[in-house]
């Protein structure tokens, strides 16, 4: 009893993260945790704001989205320094949902993107994101970045209208030239400048008073920019002038708390569950993929050095949106930004969450008539900024320099997410990666050649990796052209040999036929138990053909 009792608090610590880091929690850590989740809410309520806009949903809803995955994660998360938000992917992807069917489908697939991901980790199935490479999860990255940046540029110069794609976004500027308003102009690319000039200021955490101070002001750049925006803007309306165009109402108080949408009405229509998920379409799939590699990606980055439990990361990702789900929350994923600000800032345990969540929490319930006057304008210069950084052009260098192919896999995934979509464009990125990966599966590196041992000829075979069935075929057309060639034995050697399956031992007890025929014989040397028992299953007449020898020397 006294054992079972031991594996399940073991079980509940990893299940339950909070339970093994809370004991230990140390009354000095508090200040550290509760600046590092002020700093990290300076920069989720203007980034909350803004990443609402961009999915079509009024601000609030990305300030709805920021407080409950924070509170969440101080329980479930095992990564110290990760956050957890609304993100600038996850908005772009529910955009279209939200201009055809309205915003209850974007909490709806929060919901169902919470469960689909928490199911993943019960059944430990994040394994299946390893088949999605680098330069896809890089292009898709970028093509995302470069579309959310695309529907920024209206904004930022002062045209009204929506935007619906790059292509559209672009032609959108030319044809409205004389809609420009040069005050919102002014005020965004200003807004990038000072952005970018506070991002590289000379400060420290551990350094002198004003480096301390320079520091301070570069993590809370985006707090900073939206402040004196909003403080503009109000500066002009009392004024009776409104130079901007702004964000305009936010809906009142605290988001209620009530189950997730399964019916919705929307342009005088009721909609069911079924019709909401099939309007879903394959973002329903894609969404929970997209958001996990996120996730796992900024958490394997931010580990220092630990090992990661991905699993649990899954299971708290999960919860975090299904939880807020109920409180109107659109998805949310791993944020890189504010892990970055929060890692920055020093926090020492997941209770700074705690911190971002009740400044977000005080924002909404005590803010939303002042947000109104947030200028566009300033929000496209802080998501032009984010989307600017989002682009991973180190990657890009390596890729060129180490693989050329992996690179063109990278651009062809970038432009096919910016002009097909991300769904579509990151589908084309996996198969088109998944292509070399089932060409060399097919065709591994096989050594053949004609050797001599003690005045005899032998045909040694010896393939470089593991053999799988798709190149069983392949395998034996090779041996039996090259003893068409040379009467001779041939000796397979099986040492780089770690498994096989039915259709490969087939394909043998074939070539030991067709070789038979010929009056030539095929041994086998330096092969695995587990090669010995498939072969000798299959074709239990080769048995005798295994020798202890490494074969022949190379």
């Amino acid at each position: 009893m006294k054992l079972g009792w031991t594996q399940l608090a073991k079980y509940g610590k990893r299940r339950l993260p909070i339970l093994a880091w809370a004991p230990g929690y140390r009354p000095t850590w508090i200040l550290q945790d509760m600046l590092a989740g002020i700093t990290v809410g300076l920069t989720a309520i203007p980034q909350g704001i803004a990443y609402g806009i961009v999915a079509g949903l009024n601000p609030e809803y990305g300030l709805y989205s920021a407080f409950m995955a924070s509170f969440v994660y101080i329980f479930f998360g095992s990564c110290t320094n990760i956050t957890i938000g609304p993100t600038a992917i996850m908005a772009l992807m529910v955009q279209s949902m939200v201009a055809n069917y309205g915003a209850d489908m974007a909490v709806l697939i929060c919901f169902l993107k919470g469960c689909i991901i928490t199911v993943l980790g019960i059944f430990h199935l994040g394994f299946l994101l390893d088949f999605i490479s680098l330069p896809v999860i890089t292009g898709f990255t970028s093509g995302a970045a470069v579309t959310i940046a695309s529907s920024q540029f209206k904004p930022i110069l002062g045209i009204p209208g929506p935007s619906s794609s790059f292509i559209d976004s672009v032609v959108s500027v030319f044809t409205n030239l004389d809609q420009i308003g040069w005050w919102d102009t002014l005020l965004g690319f200003g807004t990038v400048g000072v952005l970018v000039g506070l991002k590289n200021l000379p400060g420290r955490r551990n350094g002198t008073a004003w480096q301390k101070v320079m520091w301070m002001i570069g993590l809370g750049r985006n707090a900073i920019v939206v402040v004196f925006g909003t403080g503009l803007a109000y500066a002009f309306y009392v004024y009776d002038m409104e130079p901007f165009r702004l964000t305009g109402s936010m809906g009142q108080g605290l988001p209620p708390l009530s189950w997730p949408p399964f019916s919705t009405e929307f342009g005088n229509e009721t909609l069911t569950f079924v019709d909401m998920v099939t309007g879903m379409g394959t973002t329903v799939v894609t969404m929970p993929i997209i958001s996990t590699i996120e996730h796992i990606a900024i958490a394997k980055a931010f580990s220092m050095g630990k090992s990661l439990d991905a699993t649990q990361e899954m299971l708290a990702l999960g919860l975090c949106n299904i939880c807020g789900s109920f409180v109107r929350s659109m998805p949310v994923t791993g944020s890189f930004t504010r892990t970055a600000v929060n890692y920055a800032s020093g926090v020492r345990t997941p209770l700074g969450g705690l911190f971002t969540g009740i400044l977000v929490l005080l924002a909404v319930g005590l803010l939303t008539g002042t947000f109104r006057f947030i200028p566009r304008a300033t929000l496209s210069g802080v998501i032009l900024c984010a989307m600017y950084y989002l682009v991973d052009f180190p990657t890009y260098a390596l890729l060129w320099q180490a693989k050329k192919v992996d690179f063109a896999i990278l651009i062809a995934t970038l432009v096919a997410c910016v002009f097909l979509g991300l769904e579509l464009g990151i589908v084309i990125g996996i198969v088109l990666n998944l292509v070399p990966l089932f060409y060399y599966s097919a065709r591994p590196e096989v050594e053949m050649r004609v050797e001599q041992i003690e005045e005899k000829t032998f045909i040694q075979v010896m393939p470089e990796e593991t053999v799988s069935f798709p190149a069983a075929e392949h395998l034996r057309n090779g041996i039996m052209k090259l003893s068409e060639k040379n009467s001779s034995d041939v000796i397979f050697n099986c040492k780089n040999v770690k498994r096989i399956d039915t259709t490969v031992a087939k394909n043998i007890k074939l070539l030991a036929k067709d070789l038979s025929v010929r009056g030539q014989e095929v041994t086998f040397t330096g092969c695995a138990e587990n090669v010995k028992r498939i072969l000798g299953t299959v074709a239990p007449e080769l048995t005798n053909r295994f020798t202890k020898d490494e074969g022949l020397s190379v």
